[in-house]
């Protein structure tokens, strides 16, 4: 089915940011409504009812958008959970269900679409790059949230490796509804908790 253009009022002007926003936007909802594969950069001009260079400038490439949705998605991802965090309690069960649940409800937000995305990054070496600096930081994010309870010689690398892999499955098994979102919420937060736990 196709889509409608989705451009703003012609007689408003966007600044680059506002225009980015918004490309960023209609991209997301191609994903969604049209799979991954139909996201190019003539199919985005399309649906936003702009000029073709309006996109390759914006973008320079069908992997520069796909590097652009996963950073915009991470932007959103670091923001729900500092935000969570700035409100949570100081025990450890507090910052592990805030963490589990952050995450479960982010990958649920994008629904269908970030498998998508995420397998199209992991066919480009400069795309995986970019991928896996984002799960450096989120690692780097949870070892700092969690290193007051995590004894005197911290939570190691693989723990952490190990913890981010379940966040990603369990987030996946309930995007795809093989389990209730709260209970990969619970499974994640108890994972969180007991890798901690080891270390002290």
């Amino acid at each position: 089915m196709a889509l409608p253009p989705a451009a703003p009022p012609k007689r408003i002007r966007l600044s680059r940011a506002e225009r980015l926003r918004h490309l960023i936007d209609i991209s997301w909802r191609v994903v969604r409504e049209e799979g991954t594969d139909a996201l190019t950069l003539p199919r985005l001009a399309q649906v936003a009812g702009v000029a073709k260079p309006v996109v390759y400038d914006h973008f320079g490439t069908r992997n520069g958008l796909l590097a652009k949705l996963y950073q915009d998605f991470d932007l959103r991802q670091t923001a729900v959970i500092d935000a969570a965090l700035a409100v949570s309690g100081p025990t450890l069960t507090d910052k592990a269900t805030v963490i589990a649940a952050s995450y479960v409800d982010c990958v649920l937000t994008q629904g269908r679409e970030m498998p998508g995305i995420l397998s199209a990054l992991a066919g480009s070496p400069e795309l995986e790059r970019i991928k896996k600096d984002y799960q450096l930081a989120f690692i780097e994010k949870c070892r700092e949230i969690l290193a007051p309870f995590a004894g005197g010689r911290g939570m190691g690398n693989a723990g952490f490796w190990a913890m981010l892999g379940a966040a990603d499955a369990l987030s996946q098994a309930a995007a795809s509804a093989d389990i209730m979102p709260e209970e990969a919420k619970a499974e994640l937060s108890e994972i969180i908790m007991s890798m901690t736990g080891r270390q002290s």
